[in-house]
């Protein structure tokens, strides 16, 4: 079989290069914020887009383009797909039998300030999902939870994707870390450790900025107490998890003991006045389309109210660790699997200096594992919540038909954008784009980190972009005389920010919040915080890099 090599200045001018590796990733961010192209058209149109510039620019052979599209899209449905349709099955089912109701009760008893239920929700709540599953669980559970709390659309989807950035780096139980140490070969422990001195930062800041998004800077200095105890009681335990016990449930740690600290705050602490808007402070175009929500029921919950409404909840916990416990995922891995190494792709690509230290295959496999998916998890806990609220199997398979239906666009457009994801990483397009951040010389501490930032916006998923620049951040660094550990772990730091502009959140979001055909207005809202963010962690980064006291903080 003919093998192919990746080439990473095709034009012959590292400029031009660039410009023609960017295109793809432009073409889509443009067609979706235009807000006149629907999501899944811009993601097919980007599709064809990118097969184009790979196989007439980047070369790549026309057989081998087309089935590493249609590898992104099964892999797109598998697992990405699987989880966004059954949190939205579960979702639904707590709606249809009153459960969610119960549960509005139970948040708005703690309090009914939208403020402080957005910390509790979207930050607290959404880092426990993001440390237990990952994978756009987090943003698909928090959307469905603030629409159903009565949140505007546009406010429950782009807050949600603001507060799932600080966690992002240990989610699925630390899978991002363990991909950034599988590819750089440097220790996991270390690396999460020095993670943990990036982050926690901005643990403290996301808060904040999430009020403040949300409600402005009068609206957030109203409620400034609780929002210290939220980023302290996180960024804290994020630290010291961290470096001084393990990478693996650094989330899982910090949300339980955030999520503890706030409701006890709020105890003994209240505002002097409720933020009772559901909608942005300023303009927010999505406010027109919400429905008037009902005056909140305020009769206190019974025992059995209360834990009838966290029921569904507490079982997805509970399988949410289950399933991404490594020990589970190994054996399910090993027993229930279908691996399918595509034909004529697999193995047969290869990436070469200086992306990498020499000639390396690129592997083309789609691992069906299919019981270790979050996405079967999450089926499982809908079922069993189901049938414990009173639903017949029949009922629940009429469910679930209603969900593929009300799911099916944005299943198409987030398989679409892991077809522009799998495509640019295995033509070497991603790498291209990579290469020309590395050439910033002393000022690569900043550029390097704002490559995880783009990583992330480009494959939606750290882990991917751990794993397709990790290995350049290391060689860069060395050559640079830089730590190799600092700039390997700011790809993952700097990557989380990219999490909320990258598409397939961005489509998992309006699909959340039943804002399906504007992706766009989503984009547009999300894009400067990310940027400003990536931004603030670039210079931190630099810092570490170049000036003390901040140059004591890193590894060796």
């Amino acid at each position: 079989m003919n093998t192919w090599n990746q080439i990473y200045n095709p034009l012959g001018n590292a400029a031009l290069s660039t410009v023609a590796a960017a295109i793809p990733v432009v073409t889509l961010l443009v067609l979706i914020a235009s807000g006149k192209v629907k999501a899944h058209i811009a993601a097919i149109i980007a599709v064809i887009v990118t097969n184009l510039i790979t196989i007439f620019v980047f070369t790549m052979p026309a057989n081998m383009s087309i089935r590493a599209t249609l590898l992104g899209v099964i892999t797109g449905f598998f697992p990405i797909g699987w989880i966004v349709l059954n949190v939205i099955f579960l979702y639904q089912v707590t709606v249809r039998c009153g459960k969610f109701e119960l549960l509005k009760r139970a948040v708005g008893g703690v309090t009914e300030d939208r403020r402080l239920q957005l910390l509790l929700i979207a930050f607290s709540f959404g880092a426990f999902f993001e440390g237990a599953s990952g994978f756009g669980t987090p943003v698909a559970i928090t959307g469905a939870v603030l629409i159903g709390l009565g949140f505007s659309p546009l406010a429950a989807s782009g807050l949600s994707l603001i507060a799932n950035t600080a966690p992002v780096a240990y989610g699925a139980l630390g899978t991002p870390i363990q991909g950034l140490a599988s590819v750089t070969g440097l220790d996991p422990y270390i690396l999460g450790a020095m993670v943990g001195r990036q982050l926690p930062l901005f643990s403290l800041i996301v808060p904040f900025w999430v009020v403040w998004a949300f409600a402005g800077w009068r609206g957030m200095k109203e409620v400034w107490p609780a929002i210290l105890v939220t980023g302290v009681s996180f960024a804290v335990p994020q630290f010291v998890i961290s470096n001084y016990i393990n990478p693996w449930i650094v989330d899982i740690g910090a949300s339980l003991i955030s999520m503890g600290a706030l409701i006890l705050f709020l105890k003994v602490w209240q505002p002097r006045q409720l933020w009772l808007s559901p909608a942005l402070r300023g303009r927010d175009e999505s406010a027109a389309t919400m429905a008037a929500a009902p005056p909140l029921d305020k009769t206190p919950l019974t025992q059995g109210e209360m834990w009838s409404a966290l029921l569904p909840w507490i079982i997805v916990c509970i399988l949410m660790l289950i399933w991404g416990n490594g020990a589970f995922k190994a054996w399910a891995n090993a027993n229930f699997v279908w691996n399918y190494p595509v034909p004529e792709l697999d193995k047969l690509i290869f990436k070469v200096p200086p992306v990498a230290a020499k000639p390396t295959p690129e592997g083309a496999v789609f691992g069906f594992t299919y019981l270790s998916f979050t996405g079967t998890g999450m089926l499982i806990a809908a079922i069993i919540s189901g049938l414990l609220m009173g639903f017949s199997p029949l009922k629940l398979i009429a469910e679930y038909g209603r969900t593929i239906r009300i799911c099916a666009i944005s299943l198409i457009t987030i398989s679409a954008m892991l077809a522009i994801g799998t495509l640019t990483r295995l033509s070497g397009v991603d790498a291209t784009l990579g290469l020309a951040f590395a050439a910033t010389g002393v000022l690569y501490p900043f550029f390097g980190t704002l490559l995880g930032w783009l990583g992330v916006a480009l494959t939606g998923s750290d882990t991917a972009s751990n794993v397709l620049f990790g290995n350049l951040q290391k060689i860069t660094s060395e050559q640079l005389g830089l730590s190799p550990i600092l700039m390997a772990a700011a790809n993952s730091s700097g990557g989380v920010m990219g999490k909320m502009i990258d598409a397939q959140s961005i489509v998992v979001a309006s699909t959340a919040t039943n804002w399906y055909g504007h992706e766009g207005s989503i984009l547009r809202y999300v894009f400067l915080h990310s940027i400003v963010l990536a931004c603030l962690v670039g210079l931190f980064v630099t810092l570490q890099a170049y000036v003390y006291p901040f140059t004591m903080l890193v590894l060796k």
